[in-house]
C-alpha cells in the first residue's frame, strides 16, 4: 500500500522559476466525481493523467489533510487518452514544474485552462511531523482546503470562484 504524505500552499511569486529544473506537461480527469466522495459512496477517488510521455491510473482515499493511501500504476498512454474520454467534470491541465528548496522536492503546478491562474506548490514527506524549510515564494498553506484538490478544481475550476 502507498501512503502519501503531503502539504500544499499558494504560491506568491514567480521567484520559484528560477530554481526549477525540469517542466512536465500533464493531463488529468477523473472517473468519479466529488459528489461520489462527499456523500461517502466513494472512499477514494480514480484519476487518469497523462504526464509527459507516461501515463497513470491513480487511486487515492478521500481523506481530507496531508496524509492519504495512494495508489499510481502506469498504463498505456492510448489507455490513458480513451480514459480521459470516459471522465466526468472538466479536465485538468497544468504544468508540473519541479524545484528543489531546503533540501525537499517541490512540485510547483501552474493550471491552465478553466484553472488558469491558479498556481500551488506540493511538497512530499517522509513522515507528518517532519520540518519543512518554506521557500519565499511559498504564501497560505491549503493542505486541508478542500477546493486545491485536483478532483474539486475539474467540478469547480478556479476561473469560476
Amino acid at each position: 500500500m502507498g501512503l502519501e504524505i503531503e502539504r500544499k500552499f499558494l504560491v506568491t511569486s514567480d521567484a520559484w522559476r528560477a530554481a526549477a529544473h525540469a517542466v512536465i506537461p500533464m493531463a488529468q480527469g477523473y472517473v468519479n466525481d466529488t459528489a461520489a466522495i462527499e456523500s461517502g459512496a466513494q472512499k477514494a477517488s480514480v484519476r487518469v493523467r497523462i504526464q509527459g510521455d507516461a501515463a497513470f491510473l491513480n487511486l487515492k482515499s478521500r481523506e481530507i489533510g496531508h496524509t492519504r493511501q495512494e495508489f499510481d500504476y502506469p498504463i498505456p498512454v492510448e489507455d490513458a487518452r480513451a480514459l480521459l474520454a470516459l471522465c466526468v467534470g472538466g479536465l485538468i491541465d497544468k504544468r508540473r514544474h519541479m524545484v528543489r528548496h531546503g533540501g525537499l522536492l517541490w512540485e510547483v503546478d501552474e493550471f491552465l485552462g478553466d484553472n488558469a491562474g491558479l498556481v500551488v506548490a506540493e511538497v512530499e514527506l517522509e513522515h507528518a511531523d517532519q520540518p519543512v524549510d518554506l521557500p519565499e515564494w511559498a504564501g497560505d498553506e491549503v493542505t486541508d482546503d478542500v477546493r486545491y484538490y485536483n478532483l474539486a478544481l475539474a467540478a469547480h475550476p478556479y476561473t469560476t470562484w
